[in-house]
C-alpha cells in the first residue's frame, strides 16, 4: 500500500524530549545528526579548533621557514636539518592529539560495533599511513579539516532542522478551562470536548473550538503561514495553534487535543521524515555498498602497482615503489566516504518540508515530493476546493399542481438532511430556519434514516418515505413524475420525493473561490500539461464553473468509486497525477493519486487522512506554491548527487595517477560534503 508508512503509532508527548525529525548517515560513518549543539558546546568547538589550528601553523613555522634559534640548537646537538623536523614534530602530535583523539576513539568504538567502514575510520587509517610515511604535517592536516568540516556540517544541519522545530512552538503548554466558575490552568490533553476554554490577548489556542463569547483578531500564520489576521466573533471557528491578538475569548471545545489541529500538524511533520523518496533509499542502500568496494580498490591501489612494476619495470621501482603507493591508497581512502550524498540528500528533502510547513503546507515524506515535482496533470474536486462550499439556497421549485408550499418543500428537505453535516446539507437548514413559521420548526418524528454515498438520503419522516438527493437518487428509486434533472438551473440541485412521488427541488448555489483562476493560470506556467475537474455536481454546474476557470477538462455527476475510475484513465498514460479534494467522499481518489492533496482548514479528517499534502488554508494558490518547493528540493538533490559524484571520482583518479595529495583528498570528502549541505539548506527558500 502507498501509505504504510504514514501513520506513526505513536503520537508526541511533549516538544522539547528530541522528538524532532533528524538526519541520520547511514554509511557507516557513525554521524548521527538528531541532537542540537547549544551555544556551549559550539563554543568548546571552536576553542579546541582554534588551539589545534595554532600548533599546526607553528609546527608549519618550525618545518618550512629558516628559524636561527631552531638550527643554532639543531647544530649544538648534531641534529642538522633534521632538527626543524625535531622541533615541529611536538606541536603536530599536540595539534593531533587535540583534533584526532575523539576521531580515533570513534573509529575504535565502530568497529566494535561492526561498523568497520566508516568515515572515521577511514581517517584515522589515513592519517596513521601518513605519520607511518613520515608525513606529519598531512596527518594533522586530514583531523584538522576533517574536525572544521565536520563543525561547520553539524551547523548547517542543526540550521536546518531549526526551519521544522520552529515549527514545534506551535504546541501550547497548556489551556485555561472554566470549571465551577473557576478559570484553571491544565494540560490541553485534560480537557473535555464540550468544555469552555479562556484564551487571554496574547495566549496561543490550545484546542479546535467556536467562540461562544467575545470578538479578536487572531494570528493564524503559525499553521496557514498568512501574516493577515483573521477576524473572529461569536460562533466562528477557531482552530489550535491560532493566537489571540487583541481581547478575551471563550470557546467550547469540539475536539479533544488529540484530534485538534495542532496535534495533526506535529504529528504529519513528525511521519514526514520516515517517509523516504526513491532517491534517498537508493542513496541510502548504495553508501552501504559503494564504500566497502572502494576501500577494497584502495588495499589494490596500495600492493598491485607496485608489485607490478617491480616485476615488470623494475627500473621505475625506486621511484614508484610501495610508500608512494600507500600515500595514493590513503588519498583513495580518504575521499571514498559518501557522507556527501547520505547526509545532503535526506537534509535537502527535509529542508524542503520545512520551507512547505512555514507556508502552510504539510508534506507528509520525501517521495510524496518527488511525485509532486514531476506532476503533470492537476485534478481537482469542485466543492470546497475550487468553490468555497458555502452554499445558499437560491431557488425553490415544484411540480405544478402541487399541494405543497414551497417553506414546506424546504422543511421536509431540511429536517431530512438533519442528522448531516454535508455544506449542503447545513445550507438547508439555514435557509429554513430563516423562513420558517412557529408551526414548521416543531420537532417531526425522523427514523431509519440511511446515507447513500453519491446519491442522497433515505429517511421516514413523520411516517412518510421521503427521499432527498441528486437525479441519480431519483432514478435509482424510480420516483414518479421525475422528468430528469433540470437543465435551466445554475447550481447544485437537490430533489425531494415523498412516499414514491417526484415533490419538486431545491437550487443551491455556491461561489468560485478567488484564488482559484489565479491558481489554475500559474499551474500552466509551472508546466502542468492538463488541469481536471471531478464532481458529484450537475452537468451544468459543473460545466459553469469550469468555463470561468478555463479548465480543460471536466466530468460530473461522478459517484466516489467513479472519480477514482477517471483518475485511473488519466494515470494511464504514465503521467504523474496530483488530486485535490476536501470532502469524505475524495478519500479514495486521494489515496489512489500519485499525489493527494487535501484542504485542511475545513476539509474533512478522513481526506485529511488520506492525503499526501495538506493545504492549511484550503488556498488553491498553494498548490503551485507546493510543486515550487518540490521542484526546488529534487533539483537540489540532484545537483548534490552529480557535483559529490563527480568530484569523488575526479579525485581518485587523479590520486591514482600522483596527481593530488592527502589535502585534496580531505577536501573531497569533508569540503564536498560541506558544500553539499550549504546547498541543500538553499530549499528551505523559495521565491514566491
Amino acid at each position: 500500500m502507498k501509505h504504510e508508512d504514514k501513520h506513526c503509532a505513536h503520537k508526541f508527548a511533549r516538544v522539547g524530549t528530541h522528538s524532532e525529525p533528524h538526519i541520520h548517515c547511514s554509511c557507516g560513518c557513525g554521524h548521527e545528526h538528531s541532537h542540537d549543539h547549544d551555544d556551549e558546546d559550539r563554543g568548546a568547538q571552536i576553542k579546541k579548533l582554534v588551539i589545534a589550528t595554532v600548533l599546526f601553523v607553528i609546527a608549519l613555522v618550525f618545518e618550512h621557514l629558516d628559524i636561527p634559534l631552531v638550527q643554532f640548537w639543531a647544530e649544538k646537538i648534531g641534529m642538522g636539518t633534521a632538527g626543524k623536523s625535531i622541533a615541529s614534530a611536538p606541536f603536530y602530535f599536540a595539534a593531533y592529539i587535540i583534533v584526532g583523539k575523539e576521531v580515533v576513539l570513534g573509529s575504535v568504538a565502530n568497529i566494535r560495533k561492526g561498523e568497520i567502514f566508516g568515515e572515521e575510520f577511514l581517517m584515522t587509517i589515513a592519517s596513521f599511513g601518513a605519520v607511518f610515511l613520515g608525513e606529519l604535517s598531512e596527518a594533522v592536516a586530514v583531523m584538522l579539516f576533517y574536525q572544521l568540516g565536520e563543525f561547520f556540517q553539524d551547523y548547517a544541519v542543526d540550521k536546518s532542522r531549526d526551519s521544522i522545530a520552529s515549527l514545534m512552538k506551535i504546541r501550547p503548554d497548556h489551556a485555561t478551562v472554566v470549571r465551577g466558575g473557576k478559570s484553571i490552568r491544565v494540560e490541553p490533553e485534560e480537557v473535555s470536548v464540550g468544555e469552555i476554554i479562556e484564551v487571554r490577548a496574547g495566549e496561543r489556542l490550545a484546542l479546535d473550538g467556536i467562540v461562544v463569547e467575545g470578538e479578536s483578531f487572531v494570528d493564524t500564520s503559525a499553521l496557514t503561514g498568512e501574516s493577515v489576521p483573521r477576524s473572529v466573533r461569536e460562533g466562528s471557528e477557531v482552530l489550535s495553534g491560532f493566537v489571540n491578538n487583541t481581547g478575551l475569548l471563550r470557546v467550547r471545545v469540539t475536539k479533544k487535543y488529540s484530534e485538534s489541529a495542532v496535534s495533526r500538524i506535529l504529528e504529519l511533520t513528525q511521519n514526514a521524515s520516515s517517509v523516504k523518496a526513491k532517491s534517498e533509499n537508493f542513496i541510502r542502500r548504495f553508501a552501504k555498498v559503494y564504500t566497502p568496494i572502494v576501500c577494497v580498490l584502495a588495499l589494490c591501489v596500495a600492493i598491485i602497482p607496485p608489485i607490478f612494476i617491480k616485476f615488470f619495470m623494475p627500473e621505475l621501482f625506486g621511484q614508484l615503489g610501495f610508500s608512494v603507493w600507500v600515500y595514493r591508497a590513503l588519498s583513495f581512502l580518504v575521499v571514498s566516504c559518501p557522507c556527501a550524498l547520505v547526509i545532503s540528500v535526506p537534509l535537502s528533502f527535509f529542508s524542503g518540508i520545512g520551507a512547505a510547513s512555514a507556508k502552510g503546507i504539510l508534506i507528509k515524506g520525501s517521495n510524496f515530493m518527488e511525485s509532486l515535482a514531476k506532476t503533470k496533470i492537476v485534478v481537482f474536486d469542485k466543492t470546497g476546493t475550487l468553490t468555497h462550499g458555502v452554499f445558499k439556497v437560491s431557488s425553490v421549485n415544484l411540480p405544478s399542481g402541487s399541494e405543497l408550499s414551497r417553506d414546506e418543500l424546504l422543511m421536509i428537505a431540511s429536517h431530512a438532511e438533519s442528522y448531516s453535516n454535508h455544506p449542503i446539507s447545513k445550507s438547508l437548514k439555514e435557509a429554513h430556519l430563516a423562513v420558517c413559521s412557529a408551526d414548521c420548526c416543531n420537532h417531526i418524528d425522523i427514523c431509519d434514516v440511511s446515507e447513500i454515498s453519491g446519491h442522497g438520503v433515505k429517511v421516514l419522516l413523520g411516517g412518510k418515505k421521503v427521499l432527498v438527493g441528486n437525479a441519480l437518487l431519483m432514478e435509482k428509486e424510480k420516483v414518479a413524475g421525475f422528468g430528469g434533472e433540470n437543465s435551466g438551473a445554475i447550481g447544485t440541485i437537490v430533489h425531494v420525493a415523498i412516499d414514491g412521488s417526484y415533490a419538486g427541488n431545491i437550487v443551491i448555489s455556491d461561489k468560485i473561490k478567488d484564488e482559484s483562476k489565479n491558481a489554475l493560470a500559474v499551474l500552466k506556467n509551472l508546466g502542468v500539461r492538463k488541469n481536471v475537474m471531478l464532481t458529484g455536481d450537475t452537468n451544468d454546474s459543473a460545466r459553469k464553473v469550469a468555463s470561468e476557470l478555463e479548465i480543460d477538462e471536466f466530468h460530473a455527476q461522478l459517484l466516489p468509486a467513479q472519480k477514482v475510475q477517471k483518475v485511473e484513465e488519466l494515470m494511464a498514460d504514465g503521467e504523474k497525477l496530483a488530486f485535490v479534494g476536501d470532502g469524505i467522499n475524495d478519500s479514495p481518489v486521494l489515496a489512489r493519486a500519485d499525489a493527494g492533496i487535501a484542504m485542511g482548514a475545513l476539509g474533512s479528517d478522513a481526506a485529511i487522512e488520506a492525503a499526501d499534502i495538506v493545504l492549511m488554508d484550503d488556498n488553491p494558490e498553494k498548490i503551485c506554491d507546493a510543486i515550487r518547493i518540490s521542484r526546488k528540493t529534487v533539483a537540489i538533490v540532484n545537483e548534490n548527487i552529480v557535483f559529490s559524484l563527480a568530484i569523488k571520482s575526479a579525485i581518485m583518479i587523479f590520486g591514482f595517477l600522483g596527481l593530488t595529495n592527502l589535502w585534496i583528498a580531505v577536501f573531497g570528502d569533508v569540503g564536498v560534503c560541506f558544500l553539499a549541505v550549504l546547498n541543500a539548506m538553499r530549499a528551505m527558500r523559495v521565491k514566491n
